[in-house]
Formats: C-alpha cells, structure tokens, sequence
C-alpha cells in the first residue's frame, strides 16, 4: 500500500480560510510519522493570502522541528495566459517548494481550456516553480496531454490533491486521467492533501485509492520518502 511521508502542500492560519498554526501542522505530522511537511500558503492576491515578507522571512525557519523536516514554500497563483505569479521570483528562489495553481479571484473559471493550456504551458517556464496544484479542477480545464508531456520536458511535478475531492467538481475523474497520463510518459507526482487544518495533515486516502486503481508505479511518487523528493528537488535532507 502506498503511504507518504511528506505533506508538499499544506496551510497555516496565515490565510484566515486556514485555522491551524504552523506548529499545530508540525505536531499533527510528528504523531502520524510523517519525515518533513511544505507550508505553502497562498499569496496575497488570493484576497486573503500572506503578503510578501512572509515568504521572504519563511527562507529563516529552522528546517528541522521536533524531528519533522519544514520544507518553507508557497501556493503561488497563476494570474494570466502568460504565468504570471502573484509572488515575485525574488522571492519564490529561496523557497524550497512552490506550487502553482488556479483560483477564481485571480485568474477567471472556466475560461477556454486553451488560455488554461496557455498559462500552464507558460508558467512550467518558470524555474522556480517545482508543481503543479490541483490540476484537476473542472473549473480549470486543459489539454492535460499537452501540459503533462511539458512537466515531463520541465523536469516539473503533477500534484494529485486529496482535497480536491471533496471540493473541486470533476477532480476525481480529470485527476484519473492526469494520473493516467504522468504514468504513460513517466513524470513523477506527488500526493498532497491541500491541509487547512491540522487533522488533515498526512491525510490522503483519496489519492492514493486512485493511484492504486490504475497500479501507478511507486517509483514515480516522490514524497513516499523524503530523501527521494528531497533528491529529486536538489535540496539538502
């Protein structure tokens, strides 16, 4: 069976959608095992997300925490058909993990699957960026092929977010077929549960039922230990 040891994406109450600190987070992933978690919070054009001298103070936590490895990152959102974030890079190139991804007050849902493929495309040239969040969201539809076969050429990571299966229509199904793909053309993913809260910490039962559906091999999904995702990434353990 398939089980992670490290949460790539997870919020802090930074974000007031978000209602556990981040050493109620750390807490929550020494009790279950978990080796290392990211606190990736959104930016602040999401409306309620951490303004920019969160990210720059983030590079100066301790990267070990009552035996719990903090990657410092960020959810950055995608702001237009070009990939433009809302985060400057001289910021996001002292984080170790940064996520981008699709919001409705940042970049308009259901918008023609093209101008999603755009900015996907787009945004994978931006080296700071390390995965894709959420991908799929029925509100973001794309040309999954496309933007899969670019994270492959990208040396970038596909998420598949336990979260967006309980609030994101259509995840379940355009996540089967992300998942699908990453497997036919060998580009490596991660299981995340998109925490806001710290019993979810850990939590991915959704994402891996699906990946062990389709026999996704192992190999493949990065945060099944720190030392791979960690290697992978080319940051220190």
């Amino acid at each position: 069976m398939i089980k992670i040891k490290v949460d790539t994406h997870t919020h802090t109450n930074v974000s007031a959608h978000a209602f556990s600190t981040l050493e109620e987070n750390l807490a929550a992933a020494a009790k279950i095992g978990l080796e290392g978690i990211a606190m990736t919070n959104h930016g602040p054009d999401l409306g309620d997300g951490a303004v920019w001298f969160h990210f720059k103070s983030a590079r100066h936590l301790p990267r070990w925490i009552n035996g719990v490895r903090l990657f410092p990152g960020a959810e950055v959102d995608i702001m237009d058909t070009d990939g433009r974030l809302d985060i400057e890079d001289k910021y996001l190139k002292d984080l170790e993990i940064v996520i981008a991804s699709f919001h409705t007050p940042c970049f308009k849902e259901n918008s023609p699957a093209c101008d999603v493929t755009k900015a996907w495309l787009n945004v994978m040239e931006n080296e700071n960026v390390d995965i894709l969040g959420h991908m799929g969201d029925g509100r973001y539809m794309c040309d999954y092929e496309a933007v899969v076969k670019k994270a492959k050429e990208k040396g970038k990571i596909i998420e598949i977010n336990n979260h967006s299966f309980k609030v994101r229509a259509g995840s379940r199904e355009n996540c089967r077929t992300i998942a699908q793909l990453c497997k036919k053309y060998s580009v490596p993913v991660v299981l995340s549960t998109d925490a806001h809260f710290s019993a979810e910490v850990g939590v991915v039962p959704n994402s891996i039922a699906l990946l062990e559906d389709i026999n996704f091999p192992e190999e493949l999904i990065l945060n099944t230990s720190l030392k791979k995702l960690c290697d992978y990434l080319n940051i220190e353990v």
